[in-house]
Order: structure tokens, then sequence, then C-alpha cells
């Protein structure tokens, strides 16, 4: 019985994972330069290997949330073709926010102690 539910288990732990995973995927994808929302998107699906799809809407509605606390930016630049685009970028708190998320969230599965137990 038990071994039938860990899929479903798995499954769900891992989208609860993903979703609270976003903002740092997003951050991730405008520390690598500016971008408008197809390349973060295509970013983030590239550098997760395909784990974590999400979906334009899902983007631009974070995006304006970060604008409104001034850690993500925007210039208007031209498109390949039509229209100009929207090219995000982190301002300088939003950087400063990654780096301190980073610090406190990230880096403790480099230390000697959280690698041993991951290779157990």
């Amino acid at each position: 019985m038990t071994k039938n539910i860990l899929p479903d288990l798995l499954s769900s732990w891992e989208e609860t994972y993903k979703k609270g995973q976003l903002t740092l995927w997003i951050f991730l994808a405008l520390k690598d330069g500016q971008k408008y929302v197809d390349e973060i998107k295509e970013f983030i699906e590239s550098k997760s290997k395909n784990t974590i799809n999400c979906e334009e809407q899902s983007l631009y509605r974070n995006l304006r949330k970060y604008e409104h606390i001034d850690v993500v930016t925007f210039e208007n630049k031209k498109g390949n073709k039509g229209p100009d685009r929207k090219y995000y970028f982190l301002t300088k708190m939003g950087n400063e926010l990654l780096e301190k998320f980073i610090e406190r969230n990230i880096e403790l599965f480099f230390s000697t102690e959280i690698k041993n137990i991951l290779k157990k």
C-alpha cells in the first residue's frame, strides 16, 4: 500500500516546492542579464532542466508585484519584430535581496555537514 502512494506524495511535494521556487528562478534569470518574459521563461525551463515550467501570465503577475516593491524594473527596447518589449532587470535592492536570500537559504546546502547528509 505504501509504495502505491509514493509517486503521488512525491508529485505533491514537488509541486509545492516548485511554486515556492519561482521567485528564486525569476531573480536568477534577471541576475544573468536583462530579459523579456519569453526569455525569462526559457531561462527557467532550460536551467531547471525542465523541472520547472511557468506560464507567461504567472511571470507577468510576479514581475508586476516585484516592480511594485522596487526590486525589479524594466526598460522598453526594440524587439526583433513588432512593438517594443519590456526588458526586465533587478534593481540594486533586488540584487541585494537575492544575495541575502542565497546567503541565508542556498549556501547552507554547500556546507560539509549538509553535503554529507545528502550523500547518505
